[in-house]
């Protein structure tokens, strides 16, 4: 959990850390692109591929773990899809301390929600995107991730 007084950006900056630092544990390659001026936060090597890579920071919210899949201009409140631009999202959760790896073509249009419990209503659970399908864990040697495509 952060800190109530942590800023945004603080916030973001801390999850890309742990991300970083998570990635590196389970042995991926990590680089970063110079400057601030692409739309991806990270480029991740798994042995086979390169990922073009946004990390984003996830709330554990109503038994779901939510994060935004699109960014927000702060003056026009415009908001801009990451298709075509990225491969994947990262997704730190603090609450969960955990790292969930949800591909571009997996993504919703606006705010994604990965159920971690099973929810209280009963109604169709086919749409439903579980948080362990898209969780990452270890990875046997550095054979390329092939998991939640």
């Amino acid at each position: 959990m952060y800190d109530i007084n942590v800023n945004s950006k603080a916030k973001g900056e801390i999850s890309e850390g742990l991300v970083i630092a998570h990635l590196l544990k389970l042995g991926y390659s990590i680089s970063m692109p110079f400057g601030d001026n692409q739309r991806y936060d990270l480029i991740v090597d798994d042995g086979g591929r390169l990922w073009r890579a946004q990390v984003k920071t996830g709330r554990f919210r109503r038994g779901c773990v939510i994060f935004n899949c699109v960014s927000l201009n702060a003056f026009t409140q415009q908001r801009f899809s990451y298709r075509g631009q990225i491969d994947t999202f990262l997704v730190y959760c603090p609450d969960m301390d955990k790292v969930y790896w949800v591909p571009i073509e997996k993504a919703t249009s606006s705010e994604m929600c990965l159920r971690v419990d099973q929810p209280g209503c009963k109604g169709p659970r086919a749409t439903i995107k579980w948080a362990r399908d898209f969780e990452l864990v270890g990875r046997k040697g550095l054979e390329p991730l092939t998991h939640a495509l």
